[in-house]
């Protein structure tokens, strides 16, 4: 799978712009120096949770990564943007591989919420971290059904279902047993 190189331009862009030597937004941002380095050459796209501590420490709103154009009024996907979307999880994401985040208002100008769809694979999730950020999200399964692990509770949600968290509790969402699941989120992260 080719990887969309763009947000790792950004991220260097923003950190040359402001001044941030490579090493201090490395560690503020909580990753490692290659961790880092793959995601800036764009051999390595991070999880939301990753871009989240990114953006802080950046000191910008996640938005910025994600806009292509800037638009104001009303922000429109239609379903043929969706196949041409950009998704923020791959298989060379080592902890997220089970997660693709498809944005849908990336050309919303001063956007205060992040809203996506999100294709779960099925995968062994023992092995996968829980992660946590500042901000909620909300999660209406609209196919499939997904494992929620929420701090120390457990939940399954069925077609329909949703649910609404404090992302800064640790959790972990996967697919239920061996079925992928399709989810609509949409993430409120303060700034």
């Amino acid at each position: 799978m080719k990887i969309d190189q763009s947000i790792g331009r950004k991220i260097a862009i923003l950190r040359e712009m402001k001044k941030i030597e490579f090493s201090q937004l490395a560690t503020t941002a909580g990753l490692s120096p290659s961790q880092l380095e793959d995601i800036e050459s764009g051999n390595s796209l991070p999880s939301l949770g990753i871009l989240i501590h990114i953006t802080r420490a950046l000191g910008v709103r996640l938005g910025t990564l994600l806009d292509d154009t800037e638009k104001t009024g009303p922000a429109i996907m239609r379903k043929a943007d969706m196949t041409t979307n950009n998704s923020f999880s791959t298989s060379n994401s080592a902890n997220h591989e089970h997660l693709t985040f498809h944005s849908m208002a990336p050309h919303k100008a001063g956007r205060h919420m992040e809203p996506f769809i999100i294709d779960i694979a099925p995968m062994e999730v023992s092995r996968l971290p829980k992660s946590s950020h500042e901000g909620e999200e909300f999660l209406f399964v609209m196919e499939g059904s997904i494992d929620v692990a929420y701090g120390n509770h457990d939940f399954v949600l069925e077609k329909g279902e949703s649910i609404y968290l404090d992302s800064v509790v640790e959790h972990l969402v996967s697919a239920h047993g061996n079925q992928a699941a399709k989810l609509l989120a949409v993430v409120y992260i303060p700034f």
